[in-house]
């Protein structure tokens, strides 16, 4: 079984965070760590050193790093899956929804705004559009997968700007805010955290729930460093998300702390749903984020996967942790939707 399987309550100074631990990892799972540790994290380790010491420091990485989407080309979403593009003036995104879920013009269903992963300078909607097409059949709901702009082209303000507008979008074509959900991995797990507190501090209204996978949450990458998981990363390491952060978006080599998500305080934010490996370098982030929540009492879950990769999910053509994941993911949105869709009836008949 690969469900999340025992929970606990963890005391942060007076507050509590919910914790779920999965069951031991598949077989498969374990096997695609070891592989993954062995073959994938020194190529990774062997890029940055690339991007931090040569004349490709900085922009010529950066735009390498964003032509890595190219390779995902070839990717299709599910059988099944209805796709319809959209068009913003700085950057574009997809709808995505299964033939037999309603679509996005069926608003009153409700929606998941999807932000990819990518450390801010890979990944985008081929990469992505197999995985949050899972997510959105899960759901049973229209989902709008969103390629914001990234380094060199957007500062993380940018960023943040795009998936406003992809937010006021949903909101401008009828989707109530109650009734849709932020959702994201790695870099897009902390852009969906970073929008609902923008959106808070421009008095929109706030989204129904955010689920977020292994979110890069804390651009500091000092927490990173230190922590054993620098070192058991099938994938990441402390030193590759530190370079986005400190050579493209630090200005005169500081960071704002304000722009990660970790550094805010989370009161009035909506219920959050965060999934992540106990042996990955972001279980910091993770965790950093649900204190964030417990410390204002708002209501969430921390799923902590055995020995899992980073966003393991997009590999749940071969792994049943992944679907597992995924099928948890589902779950949360409907139930968050569906409770909204019920008060809204309620109210509806009480007047």
């Amino acid at each position: 079984m690969t469900t999340p399987a025992t929970s606990s309550a963890v005391p942060v100074t007076r507050e509590v965070v919910s914790i779920e631990f999965a069951s031991r990892a598949s077989v498969r799972l374990r096997l695609a760590h070891a592989l993954l540790r062995a073959v994938l994290r020194p190529a990774v380790d062997g890029l940055c050193v690339l991007a931090e010491r040569t004349p490709l420091r900085g922009a010529p990485a950066f735009r390498i790093a964003n032509h890595a989407e190219l390779l995902a080309v070839p990717l299709r979403a599910p059988r099944g899956t209805r796709r319809e593009p959209v068009r913003f003036p700085d950057f574009r995104a997809e709808w995505l929804w299964h033939r037999d879920d309603p679509g996005p013009d069926a608003t009153e269903h409700g929606a998941i705004l999807y932000f990819h992963g990518g450390g801010f300078l890979a990944g985008g909607l081929h990469s992505h559009r197999r995985l949050a097409a899972r997510i959105g059949r899960a759901s049973g709901v229209a989902l709008l997968n969103v390629d914001y702009r990234q380094l060199p082209r957007g500062h993380f303000t940018d960023t943040v700007a795009d998936a406003m507008t992809a937010y006021r979008y949903l909101l401008e074509r009828g989707f109530p805010a109650d009734r849709i959900v932020f959702a994201g991995d790695s870099a897009g797990g902390g852009l969906a955290f970073a929008l609902a507190l923008a959106a808070r501090a421009q008095a929109i209204p706030l989204p129904a729930a955010i689920a977020a996978i292994a979110p890069f949450a804390d651009l500091d990458p000092t927490i990173r460093r230190s922590h054993p998981n620098d070192r058991r990363d099938a994938v990441l390491s402390a030193r590759a998300l530190a370079i986005p952060a400190l050579i493209g978006f630090a200005r005169d080599g500081v960071l704002d702390p304000m722009w990660s998500p970790v550094n805010h305080d989370f009161t009035g934010m909506p219920p959050a749903l965060i999934q992540v490996s106990n042996v990955e370098v972001l279980l910091p982030d993770s965790e950093a984020l649900v204190r964030r929540c417990a410390e204002a009492g708002v209501p969430h879950t921390l799923q902590i996967w055995d020995n899992a990769i980073h966003v393991f999910h997009a590999g749940a053509d071969l792994l049943p942790d992944a679907r597992a994941a995924i099928t948890e993911i589902g779950a949360f949105v409907r139930r968050v939707i569906d409770t909204r869709t019920s008060l809204a009836a309620d109210r509806t008949t009480a007047a």
